[in-house]
């Protein structure tokens, strides 16, 4: 068993990702080192910059070539960061934001980074980091300490951190820190919180807390913000882009011949690179990629067939291959997750569940690969925000108005939000149709937040029980809610009434601003592509706006200019379509329909730009720099990105 680590001496140079490109690339190609300075730091890197879509085809060692290959500029080439000899890098607000996956932090840790350290660090990346044993910081002050070669105190890297976290980091890592927990050489501490009125994801945390690790008891009386433990999942999920590595990851921390304690409740997806061969770059399949990506979805479905876990996989239609079934986040609230359940899944977007009251989460592969055995997860129990909604939505606006309104408040910009808990309420919620509260819980992550939930309602036990059958008092029972008195961090009060069309401009979902003003700042912006899908914008109601849409806009004589694509969220949106006649109405107008996929959010499908040039507005979650393809996204709701279809210009209906 590994020793803990009680110091730590950083070997390497120190790279400061400076927005200044003539100091960023002196650092990386001419040895040159900068001396420690106030200078501007690049902001808001995202996961997708760290570590690019097709840079994640790659689950092992290879990943360090290309570490930060995707960052804004395109400065950071093939091998940069593993040949430049760097222990540390700095970076500025809200580093890490955006996707779940693991790859990207395990990219500068086998490029041969040991810290990392920036202004704010996001919750599942500096989650990931704990886990493969990657350093992080946001004290600025440990970089002259560390450039004399000083032995620095694990504690430093400990302040402010949970008890499980801080041992995680002290051991080095999650595989190692199990390994002594499971040998009885370290336990956590016990909860000792006692009854309090508590939040949505607060009383679901104590419900799956594990009060007795031994006898698999659960249940604590109550839980505050700052404990940590154990809880017990309900359900886990993960899909080919990840569950290569996470098995990777479970044999080599449990041996070859590891099973899944109770399969039934794992599920993997074929959803996220289902359609990638039909944009993938010549330069890419010169490389190896497409035999790369390929190999992801075959090393799941071996997985899924040995573990005996459910694998929701491709569909074919006349031999031939169409689509996937569904997008984890459809398929999980269409089939699979109930109020008051724990939910984990291996991409940030796992949040959506939230929409069903569920407290559901992203995780990394290193978390997933450990609940396979164990069925439990880390927590520290995270504040709550409160939003309360009240008002009814005006005409030409729904939900992803009101979040792309809300992730421009200045709490959220500036990374206040991070690691919280979006607690939607208010009798502006429960008016919404189950598909517009998925919008909001989907998008928390966006915020920086923990995940987002809505307290479940009749509006969730008849969908369910239509859905799937299941027994609707057995629903009501679960459903879990907010205690009167909680406490909440923060507190939103929105009224729908005064809600306006909004969107948010390239490179950041915060980036919000009403269609009006933008109109008034920068005239008419050309676009390109229009998009509509993805977990976020295709769901049934999503389709219903589309339509709505596009018949006005034919009926008044309009034509497209742009591209336009409307993929479907599953194959049951794509049968509601079907009947409700849009289908006919979509290709009619000239539409490209798309069957389920993750596609072009990730930079896997039709529907990506291919030159910087190119303008999109889409209906997806997140715009970080390269996400959908080189070009500009502008996200829009569903309304906005129909009508600029055929205006050509970001615009809305009223416009046609």
């Amino acid at each position: 068993m590994a020793e803990k680590r009680t110091h730590v001496q950083i070997q390497g140079r120190v790279l400061w990702l400076t927005e200044n490109a003539d100091e960023l690339k002196a650092q990386l190609y001419d040895g040159k080192d900068l001396p420690v300075a106030e200078r501007k730091l690049v902001d808001n890197i995202s996961t997708d910059e760290l570590t690019p879509g097709w840079v994640c085809y790659y689950y092992d060692e290879t990943l360090a070539r290309y570490c930060l290959v995707g960052l804004r500029g395109g400065h950071v080439k093939q091998d940069a960061i593993k040949s430049g000899g760097f222990g540390v890098i700095v970076s500025g607000v809200s580093k890490g934001c955006g996707s779940s996956r693991e790859t990207a932090p395990y990219s500068e840790l086998k490029a041969g980074v040991q810290l990392v350290i920036a202004k704010n660090i996001e919750k599942i990346y500096g989650q990931n980091c704990q886990n493969i044993g990657l350093l992080t910081s946001t004290d600025f002050s440990l970089i002259p300490r560390l450039l004399v070669g000083e032995a620095i105190p694990i504690e430093e890297f400990t302040k402010g951190l949970d008890p499980i976290a801080a041992e995680i980091v002290r051991h080095g890592g999650l595989f190692a820190y199990n390994q002594a927990r499971l040998a009885g050489a370290t336990v956590p501490p016990a909860v000792t919180t006692k009854p309090r009125p508590m939040t949505l994801c607060e009383k679901i945390i104590a419900q799956r807390a594990i009060a007795d690790a031994k006898t698999g008891r659960l249940g604590v009386p109550a839980v505050l913000p700052g404990d940590a433990l154990f809880v017990r999942t309900d359900v886990r999920f993960s899909h080919e882009y990840v569950t290569p590595m996470a098995e990777a990851l479970f044999r080599m921390g449990l041996g070859a011949d590891a099973k899944i304690t109770d399969p039934q409740s794992v599920f993997a997806f074929r959803d996220h690179l289902t359609f990638l061969d039909r944009i993938m770059p010549e330069a890419h399949v010169k490389m190896g990629l497409k035999e790369q990506a390929a190999s992801l979805a075959t090393v799941q479905e071996s997985f899924a067939k040995k573990q005996g876990v459910r694998l929701y996989g491709e569909v074919h239609r006349g031999g031939q291959l169409v689509g996937s079934e569904g997008i984890c986040h459809n398929i999980v609230i269409e089939d699979i997750a109930e109020p008051g359940q724990l939910v984990i899944g291996t991409d940030s977007h796992t949040c959506m569940a939230g929409a069903i009251g569920c407290f559901a989460f992203g995780v990394g592969s290193t978390d997933m690969a450990n609940s396979w055995f164990t069925k439990d997860v880390r927590v520290k129990v995270p504040e709550s925000v409160r939003v309360n909604v009240r008002g009814a939505m005006p005409d030409g606006v729904c939900a992803k108005d009101l979040m792309l309104f809300l992730l421009a408040d200045e709490f959220f910009k500036t990374g206040a939000g991070i690691g919280k808990v979006l607690e939607f309420a208010g009798p502006g919620v429960q008016a919404m149709s189950l598909d517009e509260r998925a919008t909001l819980t989907n998008m928390a992550v966006e915020a920086g937040g923990f995940t987002g939930i809505i307290e479940a309602d009749e509006v969730v036990v008849d969908y369910i029980a239509g859905q799937r059958g299941t027994d609707r008092q057995r629903l009501r029972a679960q459903i879990v809610r907010a205690d009167a008195g909680a406490c909440y961090c923060k507190t939103f009060d929105l009224d729908l009434a005064a809600l306006v069309p909004t969107v948010a401009s390239p490179g950041d979902p915060r980036n919000g601003m009403a269609l009006t003003a933008l109109r008034e700042k920068q005239g008419k912006v050309k676009v390109h592509i229009a998009y509509g899908g993805s977990c976020t914008g295709g769901k049934k109601a999503d389709m219903d706006m589309y339509a709505g849409v596009v018949r006005k806009a034919m009926d008044r004589g309009h034509r497209l200019q742009t591209k336009a694509y409307i993929q479907f969220g599953s194959q049951r949106i794509r049968d509601y379509a079907e009947k409700m006649g849009y289908i006919s109405l979509f290709e009619g107008a000239g539409v490209e329909l798309i069957d389920p996929s993750c596609g072009a959010c990730i930079k896997a499908g039709p529907g990506v730009s291919f030159t910087a040039d190119e303008v999109t507005v889409s209906a997806i979650n997140r715009n970080f720099p390269g996400r959908s393809g080189p070009g500009q996204v502008w996200l829009a709701s569903p309304l906005v990105v129909a009508a600029s279809a055929f205006l050509g210009y970001v615009g809305g209906p009223d416009e046609l």
